[in-house]
């Protein structure tokens, strides 16, 4: 039962490309971090348990000032500071030689363009792209705000009406990867689903050349 969300279709812990394997690492960094400030505090209520009624002088310093104040803004900016040099990771830094995909939100489904050398390619809950390669999501929404999520392959981005995102993708291996909208958006918020499918060397050149749709 304890491990039994560590795998699966939707798992985030189950990385299949370098962006969820990042995501991946710093769920583990804090969960060993609060494993370790948990039993921290359950020494320091035992010790308090033993020590009951007996004097002793107490160091204000140490116990509001250092445990209190300055352990928590330590650890704190650490994980503000590695999560926003996650973040920068995962978005694109440029367009320019990867392949560029259009995801587009609406109630209730996704549509992705594919651009492919002159023309454009539109498939309905079925993102497609190649193993190995970076891609780069254009990611909007036409109504109200959705959330593009990929466990397996890369954080939540969100798609907001009028404004496009941009996410980088990349999964090691083909297969496909389940995705689902990750912010409530009307009744048929469940049903929010697509896939990507990621195409080998060959799958991809027969989906650009539109046998593979």
């Amino acid at each position: 039962m304890v491990v039994g969300g560590c795998s699966g279709p939707l798992s985030t812990l189950d990385a299949a490309g370098p962006a969820a394997a990042r995501v991946a690492a710093f769920w583990w960094a804090m969960l060993a971090g609060a494993t370790a400030l948990t039993l921290l505090v359950f020494v320091l209520l035992l010790l308090a348990f033993v020590r009951r009624g007996r004097e002793g002088p107490a160091s204000p310093t140490l116990w509001i000032g250092g445990l209190g104040v300055a352990m928590p803004i330590v650890v704190l900016l650490t994980l503000v500071g590695y999560a926003l040099m996650l973040g920068e990771r995962i978005i694109a830094p440029g367009l320019s030689g990867t392949v560029v995909i259009d995801a587009t939100g609406r109630q209730w489904s996704w549509e992705f363009s594919h651009r492919v050398r002159t023309e454009t390619q539109v498939t309905e809950n079925e993102l497609h792209m190649p193993a190995g390669q970076p891609v780069v999501l254009r990611i909007a929404a036409v109504d109200v705000i959705h959330s593009f999520w990929v466990p397996r392959l890369a954080g939540k981005m969100d798609a907001i009406p009028g404004h496009v995102n941009v996410l980088r993708l990349q999964a090691v291996e083909p297969g496909v990867y389940e995705g689902q909208c990750a912010e409530f958006c009307g009744s048929g918020h469940s049903g929010h689903l697509f896939r990507v499918i990621v195409h080998d060397e060959a799958g991809w050149a027969a989906f650009q050349r539109g046998e593979d749709r």
